[in-house]
């Protein structure tokens, strides 16, 4: 560690409190200008140019416009089209038909399980929003029901969405570790399988029981009312539930599809480039919206000019939750460019613990201190590549798990998932602390257990 190390590490932990303290305090600064300003103090206290200040806020925020703003923009289009042709209410019917109260939770944590297997957390999120609100909202008019339906039913997703994304390949996350440790997909995915079950139990419907009775959280009325209100009948009728299941499911479809071909054809092959571009989460999101448009509107007489302005008023509700995500691209490109990651190493150098726990540490800490899980996968697996090759005894897959579980704890305001959520959820920052903070750290703990149960039980690959 040296003088500057401990700088990096001060000045990162003082940009956090600073955002905090600029949003929840007496000055209420909008989420966007808070971010902004705290990421322009932590480049010039790093002694970067202004010059490069303005490139490192430009480049955050852009590559995270690119990566995830129009994914959520097609989202919210597919999203309206499923309201409006009744699609989401149906399904959200259907399940309070066929799950008691206690029970919709568990059916929810289902649902997002299958979706995450392939999809990013925010791409999955967004395809699960109008489902979420519609079962919450119809739970919300039972008398009986105590809390926030929008948290009671939102956590058991966000939980198994989150496990997926850390656990289990072929999200980048793991398939990065498994290339850098040279380790193997199949062991890697069945850990990462098993491993994932307890932890969206324990971070999903339990914590979800526990904590939505205590909360008042309830989305904004436009993006409630976009997603859950569905146009009024006409003379032609209603899309069937699996046409419309099919509709909201084919992105996933697409990148599962992507996915299982780089795990079972060559890489040069003609098929794998075809997959590849149509998993491509833009691709397969804008796929969905226009099979969408065709099979619940078009081939059923429906009015393109009315589709083209419900789409077009699908984006107002969701236009600031996308910007304050660019905020937080800025701010979490700022901290990977002053070096944070290289400082945090530095420090994690210190520690002598087994390379289970070292790698999970490692993942952690470059993750809340840069608001980048692959940064905190990429850095920990690298500085523990030579270990993995010199140490025989040492399990490789639970190692690339390991490290995925760090990446994944404590999901804070330098993380685009943190603001998603806070936003489209209409949270405060400790309510979005409560939940997604909370909920993935829970996962990511569950998740280092799991490693260390599996490890005692199985030592070698």
């Amino acid at each position: 560690m040296t003088p500057l190390d401990t700088q990096l590490l001060l000045t990162a932990l003082v940009s956090v409190l600073l955002l905090v303290a600029l949003i929840v305090s007496r000055i209420k600064m909008h989420p966007l200008l808070a971010l902004l300003v705290v990421s322009i103090g932590v480049g010039f206290a790093t002694g970067m140019a202004p010059a490069q200040i303005v490139k490192e806020l430009g480049n955050g925020a852009g590559k995270t416009l690119g990566s995830v703003g129009v994914v959520i923009a097609l989202g919210a289009m597919l999203g309206k089209i499923l309201a409006d042709a009744g699609i989401t209410e149906q399904i959200a019917a259907a399940i309070l038909k066929h799950a008691s109260t206690r029970m919709v939770p568990w059916a929810m944590t289902l649902v997002a399980f299958i979706v995450g297997i392939p999809m990013f957390f925010e791409v999955g999120l967004v395809v699960m929003l109008p489902l979420i609100f519609s079962v919450a909202q119809k739970l919300e008019g039972q008398a009986r029901f105590k809390g926030s339906a929008y948290v009671y039913v939102g956590v058991p997703v966000i939980s198994a969405l989150a496990a997926m994304h850390g656990m289990v390949p072929p999200h980048p996350g793991p398939l990065t570790a498994i290339a850098t440790l040279k380790t193997t997909v199949g062991p890697t995915m069945l850990y990462g399988f098993l491993a994932a079950i307890p932890a969206m139990v324990l971070g999903g419907p339990l914590y979800g029981a526990f904590i939505a009775p205590r909360m008042s959280t309830k989305p904004d009325q436009g993006l409630l009312d976009q997603f859950t209100i569905a146009a009024p009948a006409t003379g032609h009728s209603r899309p069937s539930v699996a046409l419309g299941v099919l509709a909201a499911l084919l992105p996933a479809i697409l990148m599962l599809v992507h996915a299982v071909a780089e795990m079972l054809l060559p890489k040069d092959s003609a098929a794998l480039h075809a997959a590849s571009f149509l998993g491509n989460p833009l691709i397969a999101m804008l796929l969905g919206v226009l099979f969408a448009i065709v099979a619940l509107v078009l081939v059923r007489g429906g009015d393109m000019e009315k589709l083209r302005d419900a789409l077009g008023a699908s984006l107002k509700p969701i236009a600031s939750i996308i910007m304050i995500i660019a905020g937080g691209g800025a701010f979490q490109q700022m901290l990977t460019s002053a070096k944070v990651g290289d400082a945090i190493v530095h420090l994690t150098q210190q520690f002598a613990l087994p390379p289970l726990i070292l790698g999970w540490l490692i993942a952690m800490l470059l993750s809340v201190s840069t608001g980048s899980a692959t940064v905190g996968i990429v850095g920990a697996a690298g500085l523990l590549a030579p270990l993995a090759g010199a140490d025989p005894s040492l399990n490789l897959p639970l190692l690339a798990l390991s490290i995925g579980c760090g990446s994944l704890f404590f999901n804070y305001a330098n993380h685009a998932g943190f603001w998603m959520v806070k936003e489209s959820f209409g949270m405060t920052m400790g309510e979005a602390t409560k939940t997604i903070s909370v909920v993935q750290s829970i996962v990511a703990v569950v998740g280092l257990v799991m490693v260390l149960v599996f490890n005692a039980v199985a030592p070698l690959a």
